[in-house]
């Protein structure tokens, strides 16, 4: 579920969060569905607990789960936050593309190299 790159340059907590970011937004974790403890995926991926907590307090700040006292954390089920995140990623996705205009890069290349991004990515998930 959760894969730490070491070769990455961001803190290991930045890339907890956005995986969990991606399986929520993707709906691969369903509103209310429980999240492994703290110690627990912390053991799984052999990293200190303090990173997972870290991990899930930014998640929880940023309104995709929520955490029941002496029960754990779960997945948010805020439609209008997973809207907004969609909407926040086409927004750059605009901005990409009206960028990549500007600098002459012609709708055919475009469509390739989305297209390659695309199929890519759905291999590695």
């Amino acid at each position: 579920m959760i894969v730490i790159d070491y070769k990455d340059r961001r803190p290991i907590y930045e890339q907890v969060v956005e995986r969990f970011q991606e399986l929520i937004l993707k709906g691969a974790l369903p509103a209310d569905t429980k999240l492994p403890s703290v110690r627990n995926l912390a053991m799984e991926l052999s990293i200190n607990p303090n990173t997972i907590q870290r991990a899930y307090a930014t998640l929880e700040q940023k309104g995709y789960i929520y955490s029941v006292k002496g029960k754990g954390s779960f997945i948010a089920g805020d439609v209008d936050l997973m809207n907004y995140k969609k909407m926040e990623v086409l927004k750059q996705l605009e901005d990409a593309i009206s960028l990549a205009k500007k600098t002459g890069i012609d709708y055919e290349e475009l469509v390739e190299i989305s297209q390659a991004i695309y199929k890519e990515e759905q291999i590695n998930d």
